[in-house]
């Protein structure tokens, strides 16, 4: 169910909410840590953020049913499917942003600017470093049958997989996209069950020898006490997939502005704020991502991960695969 963060958050939507000096945020970010991104956007321009969080799918069907009487300034919502879902529904806008354009990698913006990707999660292999001694060097390495009865993953309509799926028919086209997928079922431990952190504690309990996650589920290990996880991580081993070929393949969390946004100027501040330095070493302090921006600092526990080469194909194109990745899982039995 949606939650509002504030009384303002409820009164906005019996009123039209056009006001300066507001912001009206739907988001999908549901980090305690990211109120020192409201906070400091607050204090430095003196606009006041009315929140509404929940579930992405929630706020795009609320958006879908608010129509132009949406009340909605940006969408902040995680992965790159979700931000196409929004653009394809037809509840975004494009916007001229110099300091975007110069800013964000051009691959971790639309091509029409209706979304700007605003930090990353690397999805990586983690292993048993007791149990497997050579760890899947590609992606498409996972399919390999020597790793039979070894892979955990989430299931098919987990937006990270749909994601990593479709830069695979990006990257190698359908048919491998499909006997990858097909082959990675054949080779999985268990039936797909609960988040990332979950296939990463399967390492820990020899359920699993291979596991699929995002790199902030295991940084954020490192950071603080995460049950049935930290106190065993040196069990785990990391790899960087397709470090001789493409590169880590890398999910995103961004943002746009909504089509009928009553504070369209407030809105476009609020994400070029997200693309400053202030704001993106946060997103790394606060939260274990990377940065979008290039050069900025990483916190420590995420440093500690290590070097690698990450993927800078253009995300979207990834998002117009995205339908075509369902239909695959869908086929091979991913459930």
């Amino acid at each position: 169910m949606l939650k509002t963060t504030t009384a303002i958050a409820l009164a906005l939507i019996a009123t039209s909410a056009i006001a300066e000096g507001e912001l009206n945020l739907y988001s999908s970010r549901h980090y305690d840590t990211d109120e020192r991104l409201y906070t400091d956007f607050e204090e430095a321009t003196g606009i006041r953020i009315n929140r509404i969080e929940g579930k992405a799918d929630e706020l795009i069907a609320r958006m879908q049913a608010e129509g132009a009487n949406s009340p909605a300034d940006v969408l902040l919502t995680v992965d790159t499917s979700r931000l196409a879902r929004a653009k394809e529904a037809g509840l975004l806008q494009a916007i001229d942003s110099a300091v975007l354009e110069d800013r964000i990698p051009a691959n971790l913006q639309d091509s029409d600017n209706q979304w700007f990707g605003f930090s990353q999660r690397a999805r990586l292999y983690f292993y048993d470093k007791a149990g497997v001694s050579a760890p899947p060097a590609t992606y498409l390495d996972l399919a390999d049958p020597a790793y039979k009865g070894q892979v955990c993953i989430r299931s098919s309509t987990n937006t990270y997989n749909q994601t990593l799926l479709a830069a695979i028919i990006t990257h190698h086209g359908e048919d491998v996209a499909r006997d990858w997928a097909e082959s990675v079922v054949a080779n999985m431990a268990r039936e797909p069950q609960g988040g990332d952190t979950d296939q990463l504690r399967g390492i820990v309990s020899g359920e699993c020898g291979i596991a699929v996650s995002n790199s902030y589920y295991f940084a954020r290990a490192l950071r603080s006490d995460v049950k049935g996880l930290s106190g065993e991580i040196d069990k785990i081993g990391i790899a960087f997939p397709s470090q001789d070929a493409e590169g880590a393949h890398m999910n995103l969390s961004g943002g746009g502005v909504a089509a009928h946004a009553p504070n369209r100027d407030n809105a476009v501040k609020f994400l070029e704020y997200l693309a400053s330095d202030q704001a993106q070493v946060y997103f790394s302090n606060g939260n274990d991502e990377y940065p979008a921006v290039t050069g900025v600092d990483l916190a420590d526990n995420v440093a500690a991960l290590g070097e690698f080469k990450a993927d800078e194909v253009n995300l979207s194109e990834v998002a117009a695969n995205i339908p075509m990745a369902q239909k695959i899982f869908n086929e091979v039995g991913w459930k």
